[in-house]
């Protein structure tokens, strides 16, 4: 059975756009995911990658095209400049992080509440009422928003050392045990295919 290390932000609109492809396939092939949020901005730092704040005017520009774009392709909401973003991811990765270890609700599921509450809620990802709202939704305990903190940051910065280790330096990223790397959501279809042995 194929395992797939899953390295994201819960700023990235990029994971928002993924929707739940990344769960699709794996349920299709019978494959395993390990959620691995990080700090995208210490990733970019890391990678040789630049912030959105730093980038070219071209590159702002092509991006405010673009995300609308993929939003209307994939039939999704998108607010492209979200009222609180960026704000701060660590909160509500580190909820994924508690989920994922207390088990019993839909991970996947949380994940995307939580983007979605980002870029098509306008609702701020970093304030406890929101991360507890998305841990009810996706069937977890709300009360995990405040469990495993000190763990939660751990991992955090654990995660982030495993993804430069791994080649990772964007988000969405997908990394299989069969030692391909894909990244972007624009990508599931190539991982899809990879994962069916034809690719």
């Amino acid at each position: 059975m194929a395992h797939i290390d899953y390295y994201f932000s819960t700023l990235s609109p990029y994971a928002y756009l993924a929707g739940a492809g990344l769960e699709e396939t794996a349920t299709r092939h019978g494959a395993s995911i390990t959620y691995k949020p990080l700090d995208i901005m210490a990733l970019f730092a890391r990678t040789g990658g630049t912030a959105p704040a730093d980038r070219h005017p071209a590159r702002t520009a092509y991006r405010a095209q673009e995300l609308p774009r993929q939003a209307k392709k994939r039939g999704m909401a998108l607010t492209l400049k979200p009222a609180f973003w960026p704000t701060n991811p660590a909160p509500s990765s580190y909820a994924i992080i508690a989920a994922q270890a207390a088990g019993g609700g839909d991970l996947g599921g949380l994940v995307q509440s939580i983007l979605r509450a980002c870029w098509a809620e306008e609702r701020n990802i970093a304030e406890d009422e929101v991360i507890r709202d998305c841990l009810k939704r996706a069937g977890f305990d709300p009360s995990l928003a405040d469990k495993g903190l000190l763990s939660g940051a751990e991992t955090y910065a654990s995660n982030l050392e495993e993804a430069v280790a791994a080649g990772v330096f964007g988000a969405p990223f997908y990394v299989v045990d069969s030692g391909q790397n894909f990244w972007g959501q624009d990508r599931l279809e190539d991982l899809d295919l990879h994962l069916a042995g034809k690719l």
